[in-house]
Order: structure tokens, then C-alpha cells, then sequence
């Protein structure tokens, strides 16, 4: 049984390790969105001040431009989370998924030996 018990402790880590990946991805998803939101609005409000909007002209704000590289940069790391948070919330169905198999029969195995000690020694 003690063989069956540390495997049933493995599981139950690694789902817990996989719930608390997606709960760092999620909470990194969020912090971006907002960087990008408060750089959106810098480069808003540095373009309201000098009066130049076109990225192009020769008197945009270096400020802007370089905020706008930050945010385009935020941008594409954001989709790279995104997509690992898809991968990480599977991960962590599957091992939920596992982990459930195993403790009904480890609930069910407890009845049992409840019922008649000798029952399933091992």
C-alpha cells in the first residue's frame, strides 16, 4: 500500500505544481495587459503633448517611439504566454483528470481495509 500511497503524493504534487503554473501565467497575463494598456496611454498622452501622432515624421517622440517598441514587444510576449497558459491549463486537466482516478480506488481501498483490517495488505 505505501507504494501505492506515494504515488497517489506524486500525483497530488503535480497537479498542484501544474494548478500553480497556470496560476502564474494567468496572473503574468495579466500584469502585461496592463503594461500595455498603461504604455498605450503614455504613448497617447506624449503625442497630445507635442502634437505629432505620425510615427514617421521626424519630430516624433523618441519617448513614444520607444514606448511603442516596448508595448509591440509586450504584445508578441503576451501571445507567447497565452499560448503556453493553453498548454499549461491541458497539462493541468490531465494530471486533475489522473489524480481523480486514483483516489476513489485509494477511498474505496480505505472502506475496505476499515471493513477487515487484513484486507489488502502490501
Amino acid at each position: 500500500m505505501k507504494v501505492r500511497d506515494s504515488a497517489l503524493r506524486a500525483k497530488r504534487f503535480e497537479a498542484s505544481e501544474k494548478g500553480r503554473k497556470v496560476a502564474s501565467l494567468e496572473a503574468m497575463i495579466r500584469e502585461f495587459e496592463t503594461m500595455i494598456s498603461d504604455l498605450s496611454r503614455q504613448i497617447s498622452v506624449e503625442e497630445e503633448r507635442t502634437g505629432v501622432r505620425d510615427a514617421g515624421h521626424f519630430a516624433y517622440s523618441t519617448f513614444a517611439k520607444s514606448a511603442a517598441q516596448r508595448r509591440s514587444n509586450l504584445a508578441t510576449s503576451l501571445g507567447d504566454l497565452k499560448a503556453k497558459l493553453d498548454v499549461a491549463r491541458r497539462d493541468y486537466e490531465d494530471a486533475a483528470a489522473e489524480l481523480s482516478k486514483l483516489e476513489p480506488a485509494d477511498d474505496r481501498d480505505r472502506a475496505i481495509r476499515k471493513i477487515d483490517p487484513r484486507a489488502m495488505v502490501g
